[in-house]
């Protein structure tokens, strides 16, 4: 008789993400490709997928990469990120060196929300050492 079979169960197969020093966890996780098989607007990205998505799912073996159909709709593109986001790219009307851009795009964000780069006011708790200036407070009031 044989040995036993032991049951290896999926969560003793991961390893526990760590940024730091000697490693970088790659914030996104998943590429889910959507198409329809019947409109013209998805012709690009099916040539697209047929051409590249082997090399893509070669050169990022810790991204899930998925092709499913999504019937009389526009193509896109769904990043889903290790912080429970997701970024969607439509992809309707894109050649396939601009399709290339799109993925490369999800591939290195981080799924954060973007934050505008402008400066809000700055807004103070307490009051100015001089006070606040007011033009009723003042003994001569000013003349034009």
């Amino acid at each position: 008789m044989g040995s036993p079979v032991t049951p290896v169960l999926r969560a003793a197969l991961s390893s526990k993400p760590a940024n730091g020093h000697e490693h970088f966890v790659p914030q996104i996780r998943k590429i889910v490709f959507e198409y329809c098989d019947v409109r013209k607007s998805s012709d690009p990205l099916r040539r697209y997928l047929l051409r590249n998505a082997e090399d893509l799912a070669a050169q990022n073996p810790h991204v899930e990469i998925v092709v499913k159909q999504r019937p009389q709709k526009q193509p896109i593109v769904r990043g889903l990120y290790v912080n429970s986001r997701t970024k969607v790219i439509g992809l309707n009307g894109y050649d396939a060196r601009t399709l290339e851009q799109k993925v490369q795009l999800l591939l290195d964000s981080s799924g954060a929300k973007i934050k505008s780069l402008k400066r809000r006011p700055v807004e103070s708790m307490t009051e100015s050492a001089r006070g606040i200036w007011s033009g009723l407070h003042v003994e001569e009031t000013f003349k034009i």
